[in-house]
């Protein structure tokens, strides 16, 4: 079975919505404006690159990183692999972008039984929602950033659910304050 990581950008207050911008959101950017920049900080994202084999996004996301993910060299990793999208909505992919569409969280659950390594979720606030509720999460990649942002889509849904139980596998806080995290669930 391929191992599901949700990797993301997150406040303290579990806020995922815009690290990276966005004029559309209240606090978009905040991993660049709000917090000192520490290269040391993500060295994970680099290794994430190299370690998985494919990308799973939300619709949403998919059509943000669409037009600008294939034209960075820093992600050729992600550019070169296998992407999947999941989206009741969504006609075809992007040609800029080519990804295979899946209808649901259940063909996530079959593409997850197939051979190959790790499969990525970068960004997709609901999807990721989504396939935690479902059980389908094996790992998290958090970069936690020393910030409460109050509003936001939040990394954990809301659900009335059981308890979830992770072991930290890995950890570090760097200079800017800034918390790598990565947590395994526990089954």
């Amino acid at each position: 079975m391929r191992t599901l990581i949700i990797t993301a950008f997150v406040s303290l207050d579990g806020v995922m919505e815009a690290p990276g911008g966005g004029e559309d959101y209240r606090n978009g950017g905040w991993t660049f404006t709000d917090v000192e920049f520490d290269e040391a900080a993500y060295e994970i994202k680099g290794r994430e690159q190299a370690e998985t084999t494919a990308l799973l996004l939300g619709r949403k996301s998919y059509e943000l990183f669409a037009p600008v993910w294939p034209t960075m060299e820093e992600f050729a990793g992600y550019n070169a692999m296998p992407r999947y999208v999941v989206s009741t909505t969504l006609g075809g992919d992007d040609p800029r972008w080519p990804a295979t569409v899946l209808r649901s969280v259940d063909e996530v659950a079959a593409l997850k039984e197939t051979e190959g390594g790790p499969i990525a979720v970068h960004g997709s606030a609901k999807l990721g929602q989504a396939l935690a509720d479902a059980g389908l999460v094996d790992r998290y990649h958090l970069l936690v950033f020393p910030l409460l942002l109050g509003a936001g889509k939040r990394l954990f849904s809301a659900t009335d659910k059981d308890t979830t139980k992770l072991r930290l596998i890995e950890h570090e806080v760097y200079s800017n304050g800034i918390q790598k995290q990565v947590l395994d669930v526990v089954r």
